[in-house]
């Protein structure tokens, strides 16, 4: 690969990793909004997610039926995250890794139980970047109470006040 190639490449891969943090956020977002088809959008049609309490859900149609009922039981808290990790697997394909913590309704600290580590499968289509695979698990550090400290504290920093 030439010099020229590589910069282009290094550019491109840049552009889809941005991109892919957006995708990220959104998803992030439509949760925190409660918003089941503007987070079921966001996925491939084949697009699959497994939940904190080990949820598998398979499909576009599937995940907004899915999250329209437990948005109708509740309001979830809302999300605060750090990206980790993006990087390009193959032509189309990005995975992005990041932590999270959930922040109740109306309080302004992170429950740290429900701190968790994400991982976002991201491809590449005719219409953008579509999550084919986002997966989240509890962060619970067994045997290591300082990095659930850690980790607390770091989610903390990032909270912005109180959830509404």
């Amino acid at each position: 690969m030439s010099k020229h190639q590589r910069v282009l490449q290094h550019l491109e891969d840049e552009l889809a990793a941005d991109q892919v943090r957006a995708l990220h956020r959104l998803l992030l977002d439509r949760w925190d909004d409660c918003d089941a088809a503007g987070f079921a959008a966001a996925f491939a049609d084949d697009g699959s997610v497994v939940g904190f309490d080990g949820s598998m859900v398979d499909g576009r149609s599937q995940i907004e039926a899915h999250l329209a009922e437990v948005f109708a039981d509740h309001r979830p808290p809302r999300y605060v995250s750090a990206v980790r990790d993006v990087r390009r697997l193959g032509d189309g394909v990005v995975l992005l890794r990041a932590v999270a913590g959930l922040v109740p309704r109306g309080a302004t600290a992170v429950e740290p139980s429900l701190n968790a580590v994400q991982s976002l499968v991201a491809v590449s289509g005719e219409d953008g970047w579509r999550a084919a695979l986002f997966q989240t698990t509890p962060a619970a550090f067994h045997g290591r109470p300082d990095d659930v400290i850690a980790l607390t504290e770091e989610l903390q920093g990032l909270v912005r006040g109180p959830a509404a």
